[in-house]
């Protein structure tokens, strides 16, 4: 078992995506950590044509790291909606007994600049955890009025807080990649899950997320002692956001004195779906929205 890997869990439409994060990553991957990618098995072939079957990563299935969760329910896996069981799926991946710590990254990250372990973790083998208040966000989004952004992410931290019966404030350990322990995981599980006759499939909603869950369960457990950091990534949560910033002067090159890397939204880059996109008439629709935003930003 490794102390610590890299992983992220993918699927076909989102490969063109995840080639990018792969060269980034046999770019700048100083220690050499291992890449572990997930995807469907039905999927794999489709995998190994955009990849290639000698990268720098190794594959596991999908459906071997549900099976390796003896409560979890295969149907209920099979019927779920992809966002959601992806999210429980990438959760679920400490169970194969891989690493004991993993950086989960989405198929439309990318690094900017070297990294290696010591980014991760302590040189006693603590992982470190991304926790903060979301504070500039929450603040820039009231600037611009759009005050729902914080109400929205308010609401769902206090309902996981509450699964918990902590009481303070909210904390978040998102966005993207996210820094786990199996310990947490395993402590949610052993504590919480089990003596309420529940495994994550169960308890992972749209309204309940995991990124969350994984946070209140740290703090509620203490499985692992608490390093927090900042996100390692510049996230772009909507483009108003991004056009605000880069008015500002943000550049990649300046994102790399406190970034690893840069998460672009899919939903902005549906050039990059494996299969085609939308249709026209909606890709010149979705066009002229954001060209509107890009004009609202000067105001």
């Amino acid at each position: 078992m490794k102390d610590f890997v890299l992983y992220c869990k993918s699927y076909r439409n989102d490969f063109l995506r995840l080639k990018r994060l792969l060269a980034s990553v046999e770019k700048l991957n100083v220690d050499r950590l291992p890449f572990y990618i997930s995807t469907p098995k039905e999927d794999k072939a489709a995998l190994v044509e955009i990849l290639g079957d000698a990268g720098d990563y190794l594959w596991v299935a999908d459906e071997d790291i549900v099976r390796a969760n003896p409560r979890a329910s295969f149907e209920k896996y099979l019927s779920m909606p992809g966002g959601l069981s992806q999210a429980i799926v990438k959760s679920e991946f400490w169970r194969l007994g891989l690493a004991e710590n993993y950086l989960c990254l989405d198929s439309d990250c990318v690094f900017i600049r070297p990294f290696k372990r010591s980014d991760f973790m302590g040189g006693d083998g603590v992982p470190f955890t991304v926790l903060h208040q979301n504070k500039e966000y929450f603040q820039l989004a009231q600037n611009r009025g759009e005050s729902k952004v914080e109400e929205n992410l308010r609401a769902e931290a206090q309902r996981v807080q509450a699964i918990f019966g902590r009481v303070g404030p909210e904390f978040y350990c998102a966005p993207a990649p996210f820094i786990w322990s199996a310990k947490v995981w395993q402590s949610l599980d052993q504590e919480y899950l089990q003596p309420n006759g529940m495994s994550l499939w169960d308890l992972v909603t749209p309204e309940y997320p995991e990124t969350l869950i994984y946070g209140e369960a740290l703090l509620k457990y203490r499985a692992i002692p608490l390093l927090a950091i900042e996100p390692l990534f510049r996230v772009y949560h909507y483009d108003w956001q991004y056009y605000v910033l880069k008015r500002l002067g943000e550049t990649e090159e300046k994102l790399k004195s406190n970034y690893l890397g840069i998460l672009y939204q899919s939903n902005w880059e549906s050039d990059l779906n494996l299969g085609g996109g939308k249709s026209l008439p909606s890709r010149l629709l979705k066009s002229a929205k954001r060209f509107l935003r890009y004009l609202q930003s000067y105001l």
